[in-house]
Order: structure tokens, then sequence, then C-alpha cells
């Protein structure tokens, strides 16, 4: 739908209008080309000072909208229809930032909803966000081979249904029929609610004592990791939202207010959420890869029913080697000849429900697994299951990112650099093919360490003296079965 924008050189405006107090600090172009950034306007700024402060009201929290709710029927009547979902911070906010949009898209006398500060924040907010829900398709291929290229596919999966059942939840309403989804008068598209999801994910904060929110002026500061960030977002006593200079942190006048988005998160999150991967980083610092139960598994329907956790595994790069967290992985590599079990029992009301035993004790909650079976006498031989799963996993994502190379390399030659996300995606196929090769690597030394005896590379299918850790010698993970004990030296 088309939006109405104001101009930035307006944004101070609006703020002293609404009671936004800044402390030696304006948002403006930053000196570093990374657009609108928070820049400091006074010397002398030091000892936590409080460079900005929001009023509560303009915190677009989970709480507010309700709160606006209360005084705009046409905002209450969207979020009752959704239910549930209108329930959680990021649901509610997204069908505010809707509304909003829409308040300003149509003539004014036609206008759904209360017209509020928020309503004008919200035409300060870019008209383009470089998110990769945004891409082109030829950009999106860029990401084939990387953790990035299923995320992607994932995210605008659920953001389709999403769409879907806003539709489906709200077409009885009779001005969101008109102005959302006629085909004649409506004007509410797909790239719409990508928007709004793309506005909320790149500002949403966590802010102490509020939760995920959006907080203006303060959300116009940019990111900056480790020793870089000067600045620090908080609540004061008041409910009101506070930007604080860190401790030590001396500014001179010019110079960039930086907060940081999260020093932890990995390199496909930043893309993912930001749109962009911060120069100084040299990791990946983490990736998620999917992993699938094998279909020869005779218990793999039930397996799926009683896992609670994400189908696939975490690397997470840790004091410069690589570490794994996925409790799916666990499920995948033992079965019932081990002592996995699953029953199907009757409730008290009459009801059956598919419960999982581990040697006739039951399994209350799976993210237990692994140190059930650390306890076991053939721990190693299950933990030796699970790096050859993870290692052939990572095999296969190389092999991918390696067959994705040629057209990354066409796109370069053909692309404008300065204008399309090549850099961001080439500077993630570099990161997360280091963090997988060293991951490789690894789990190949770990295989050859716990899997050395000739006893045990012969039951594991690798002839004598030849080095265990190569997975695609390997069968898969129906090696080393417990039925191979007498065979193997542990």
């Amino acid at each position: 739908m088309p939006r109405q924008y104001l101009p930035p050189t307006a944004l101070q405006t609006w703020a002293d209008l609404n009671n936004i107090e800044r402390n030696g600090v304006t948002v403006a172009p930053t000196p570093k080309g990374r657009g609108l950034g928070v820049l400091t306007t006074a010397e002398g700024l030091h000892n936590e000072a409080v460079l900005i402060t929001v009023p509560l009201h303009l915190v677009l929290s989970l709480e507010n909208v309700w709160i606006y709710a209360k005084s705009d029927q046409h905002l209450k009547q969207v979020l009752d229809s959704l239910g549930e979902y209108s329930q959680s911070a990021r649901g509610a906010i997204l069908i505010f930032l809707l509304m909003q949009i829409t308040h300003s898209a149509l003539a004014e006398s036609e206008r759904m909803g209360v017209s509020s500060a928020l309503t004008e924040y919200v035409k300060f907010l870019p008209p383009v966000i470089p998110l990769p829900t945004f891409w082109s398709d030829e950009e999106r291929a860029l990401a084939a081979g990387t953790s990035l290229e299923a995320a992607l596919e994932s995210k605008l999966k659920s953001l389709d249904r999403e769409f879907t059942n806003l539709h489906e939840s709200t077409a009885s309403i009779g001005w969101c029929r008109k102005y959302w989804w006629s085909t004649d008068t409506g004007i509410l598209s797909f790239d719409d609610w990508k928007r709004v999801d793309a506005m909320y994910r790149s500002r949403a904060l966590d802010l102490p004592g509020t939760g995920h929110a959006m907080v203006p002026y303060v959300d116009m500061a940019n990111h900056a990791s480790g020793e870089a960030t000067t600045a620090l977002y908080d609540t004061d006593p008041d409910g009101n939202a506070i930007l604080i200079l860190r401790e030590g942190k001396t500014p001179q006048v010019g110079d960039e207010v930086s907060i940081t988005y999260g020093d932890d998160k990995g390199a496909c999150e930043m893309l993912f959420s930001y749109g962009f991967i911060e120069d100084t980083m040299t990791s990946a610092r983490e990736l998620f890869l999917e992993l699938d139960i094998p279909d020869d598994d005779p218990l793999k329907l039930a397996k799926k029913a009683v896992s609670n956790s994400a189908p696939g595994f975490k690397l997470v790069s840790r004091d410069g080697s690589v570490g794994w967290e996925g409790a799916f992985v666990w499920l995948i590599c033992i079965n019932e000849e081990d002592g996995l079990d699953f029953r199907l029992l009757q409730t008290i009301d009459g009801e059956k429900e598919l419960r999982v035993f581990w040697k006739d004790d039951e399994i209350q909650d799976m993210s237990n697994l692994r140190s059930l079976l650390e306890k076991e006498r053939l721990w190693d031989v299950f933990h030796l299951r699970a790096v050859t799963t993870l290692q052939e996993r990572v095999a296969q994502q190389l092999m991918a990112l390696e067959r994705s190379r040629a057209s990354t390399d066409l796109f370069k030659a053909q692309a404008d650099d300065s204008t399309s996300h090549y850099q961001g995606i080439l500077m993630l196929r570099n990161l997360e093919e280091k963090l997988m090769m060293q991951a490789y690597e690894e789990f190949e030394e770990k295989v050859w360490f716990e899997s050395g005896p000739p006893a045990t590379r012969v039951a594991n299918g690798f002839a004598t003296g030849e080095r265990a850790g190569s997975i695609r010698h390997c069968p898969g993970i129906s090696c080393l079965r417990s039925s191979d004990l007498d065979r193997l030296e542990i």
C-alpha cells in the first residue's frame, strides 16, 4: 500500500512535541555513511549520563498496544480477531504498525483507526529495509549453501502463513474486507506484511522490565559490538525508556553513539535480522544446520512426535574451538535395540498419549536424554554415533556451499556491488565456511580418537589402518549399534 513519509529533518520537532528529552545528542547523518544515527552535540558527557529519555506511552510494547486499543475500536477489532497471536509482543506490534500505515494510506474521509504520535513516527521509518526477505530471486540464490538459505525459506513460509491467518481472521470485519482484501478497493499486500515484520525485526529491543519493544528515537542508534558500544538502553523507575552512556566512555562532539544489537549474535542472524554483518566480525560465531531422521528408521514418526527441540543442531565457536548444541541429535542416534521405547498410554480423561521410555523409565523431558545416555556403559558408542552424524551433515553443507560458488562468482561479475547485497552474503559464506571447516576437522579428530582401536574401526565399516574420520566411508548413523559391543574395544 502507499506509505507517507516525513523527512529526517522533522524528527527533532516531533521529538520536542512529544517530550523526548535529549542530553547532548541528536539524530543526524553519520560521518561513516551509515545513514542516520545518534550523534553527540555537546562536550563533557561521561559517568553514565542519561542521553535520551523516551516517555513510557511512546514505547511500542505489548502492554501499550493493548492500551492504545482501548481508545481505538478498529485496532481492537483486529487484535481480538487474531486471538492468541495478538497476545505476543511481536504479533501485537506488527498489527499496530499495519494499522498505522493503513491509516495514513487512506483518504482522510475514509481513515480507519486513531492517529497518535506513533502514527507520525512510523512515517520516519525508511522506505527500504535491506533485509533478506526483500531480496530478489537472484540475490536469494547467493545464500545457497549457507545457514541463511534454510532460515530465509522458513521465514517466508512463516510470513505467508501469518498473512493467510490475518486474511481469514479479519475477512468478516467490514472495513478490513473493504480496505484490505477487496479486489476492487483493497490496498493490503503480502509485501506490506513483510514490511511491518522488517520494521519490527530490525528495530525491536529487549527492553529491561518491558520485554521486546520498539523505542522511538533510541532505535535510530546504530550497532557496534564490544568496546565500540558507547551506550546501553534501559528503563528508569517511572517506566520510561532511557539511553545511558557506558561507564568510561567520553565521546567528543560529532561522535556517533552506538548500541549493541547483540554481541553474541552470529553472522547469519545479523544479516537475517538487520541486513548487514559488522566489518570487524572475524567468525560466524554460530550457525544452525537442519537435520532429519533417516527414512529407514522404524521409529521416525514416533521420535518426531515426542521431540520438543529444533530438528537440527547449532555449531558454536567457543574459545578457539567449535562446540555444538542440539538435543535432537541424541534422539537420532539411539533406537529400540539400545533401550528406547514408545508406548501409547491412556490418560485419566480417556485420551491416548504417546510416551517415550529409556530402559523402562519414562523420559519426562527430552532435553535430559543426553544426561541419561552419559550414565550408560555404551556412552562412548552413543557419543561416536552423534559425532559421525554431525560430521556427515557438516560435510553435506560444505559441499552445498561449494556447488553454489560458480553462481556466486557469476553474480559478482554482473552485479554492481554498491547496490547489491553481494558483500554481506559473501562475508557470510566465507565466515560460515571457515566455521564448518574447523568443525569438520575437530569432529574428525574425535572420531579418530574414539574409534582408534582396530576392532572398532572394522566394526565401524573402516579398513584397518584407514583414518576413521573420513565420513565418506562411514555407513551412517546405523554404525556402532549396541549389538556390536562384543567386537568393540571400549
